[in-house]
């Protein structure tokens, strides 16, 4: 029934860093034309609400961007681009400025029933294995997950002092081991789990939802993992216990994932860009130790894209994601109807009907 995958995403993580290759160093004609469309925006009174790809133009450094897109979805699946001087920049600068970036990549969306659609990634000391908990606000190391959208951002401001390595490893080469080790564990990862909402529920939804972790459709790969939601789904008497083998299958996803023969690490510098797409890629990040001085605590702001180039979804992906055609604003919390969410340029979007 299953065959191995054989595409630019499954790759394994020392032939990743012995490449060098989804790595890509900004240019300084390119940090020139991002300064000069944060000045223009700044001096105009542009708000972030109010940021475009008209109004943050980027005439060559955009061409690059399309280029991550592709690489997000058809090639590797990850982008890291590195050396934007954040120094000398205020961290609502900063914002302004990766927003701008971001804008040409795609849409943002909600991250929490908040609204929140640039998010800030630092300690706040909240626990993250609560039923509402959320793992960007802590300092805990996390486990192997997805980010619940297609393409989610990084932009680190500032370091931690010790610790706080970024892991990733492909999904698709994950699949992969566990067919060559356990066929058996990969035939029940296509099958629904139990997920909580995590408190995000819109009124009159149930607080959980059935959905597989992996699935392939029209020859692409899917892949959503979050193992606490999936915990915490069984905390409602309605919804079936995992059965043995299902949670063979995940603590097998943990295990392979984890290897250092499938992962890399990287350390986050002041000024990188990393971007991953969730339908094919794993992360985390282990526990790190703050600077004592409030303002040189490890910071990272987040965005959670829709990319115009994403693949469909089954149906199968449409409990969460509601959402399933491609090139579709589609994932994040409900936040995002809530309130008006800050679009790109319609050019960027394929044409869907509503």
């Amino acid at each position: 029934m299953f065959e191995p995958m054989a595409i630019p995403a499954a790759w394994k993580g020392p032939q990743v860093m012995a490449a060098g290759q989804w790595v890509r160093r900004f240019t300084a004609a390119e940090i020139a034309e991002i300064e000069q469309a944060f000045r223009g925006a700044r001096d105009a009174g542009i708000t972030i609400e109010k940021l475009t790809v008209e109004n943050f133009p980027l005439p060559t450094l955009a061409a690059e961007l399309a280029q991550t897109r592709d690489v997000l979805e058809n090639g590797l699946g990850l982008r890291l681009l590195r050396g934007f001087p954040v120094a000398g920049y205020s961290k609502d600068e900063l914002r302004l400025i990766y927003w701008g970036i971001g804008v040409h990549l795609g849409t943002a969306v909600s991250q929490s029933m908040r609204g929140d659609i640039l998010g800030d990634v630092m300690n706040l000391g909240l626990p993250t294995k609560s039923p509402q908990g959320r793992g960007y606000t802590s300092n805990e190391e996390l486990s192997y997950h997805t980010d619940s959208c297609d393409v989610t951002g990084l932009f680190c401001l500032s370091a931690s002092k010790s610790g706080g390595l970024s892991r990733i490893a492909s999904s698709v080469t994950v699949r992969n081991e566990i067919l060559r080790r356990r066929p058996d564990l990969l035939e029940v990862l296509y099958q629904p789990f139990w997920w909580s909402r995590q408190g995000q529920e819109l009124p009159g939804e149930k607080p959980f939802y059935p959905q597989p972790i992996f699935a392939e459709h029209k020859g692409r790969f899917i892949c959503r993992y979050i193992r606490n939601h999936i915990r915490n789904g069984q905390l409602f008497d309605e919804v079936p216990r995992l059965t043995p083998k299902q949670i063979l299958a995940m603590d097998m996803i943990d295990a392979i994932a984890a290897d250092p023969d499938v992962h890399f690490e990287m350390h986050f510098e002041p000024g990188d860009l990393q971007y991953l797409n969730n339908h094919v890629m794993f992360h985390t990040r282990t526990a790190f130790e703050d600077w004592p001085e409030p303002e040189r605590k490890r910071h990272l702001l987040r965005m959670w894209l829709s990319v115009p180039n994403s693949r469909e979804l089954p149906e199968s992906f449409a409990p969460f994601y509601r959402e399933v055609r491609p090139g579709a604003v589609r994932g994040g919390f409900p936040g995002h109807l809530k309130q008006q969410l800050y679009h790109t340029t319609k050019s960027l979007r394929p044409n869907l009907d509503h």
